[in-house]
């Protein structure tokens, strides 16, 4: 199941994992990524809280946490090789995941087609 929020960050969720990222419309519109400044593991972020921060050749945005919960992991990846986001938002660009999150707060989320429809407006 794929969720996205207004501020073009996506979750998929896959049993008690919620693995996040920035969308296709989000790296877009950043333009080439050139860092990302990753989060902790062990770190626990509330829904709407920066997750961590990416940055392109026009700017840094921060990344908001979709749902609440503990980051359990990160693609390492984007170390080196923080192009996979443009190359792949999301797939291989992904950013975290999420363990202990709430699924209560998915309800408040977008779906792909509620998404895109927003996204024309």
């Amino acid at each position: 199941m794929l969720r996205f929020t207004e501020e073009h960050e996506w979750v998929r969720i896959d049993g008690a994992v919620a693995t996040v990222g920035i969308t296709n419309y989000a790296q877009d519109t950043l333009g080439d990524i050139t860092f990302v400044d990753l989060p902790k593991v062990g770190k626990v972020v509330k829904k709407g809280e920066s997750l961590c921060v990416v940055e392109s050749v026009k700017a840094a945005s921060d990344v908001y946490a979709p749902v609440g919960g503990t980051v359990t992991a990160v693609n390492a990846a984007l170390g080196s090789a923080p192009e996979l986001i443009n190359q792949s938002a999301e797939k291989d660009g992904w950013l975290c995941t999420l363990g202990s999150f709430d699924a209560a707060e998915l309800g408040s989320l977008m779906t792909a087609d509620q998404y895109e429809a927003w996204c024309k407006k």
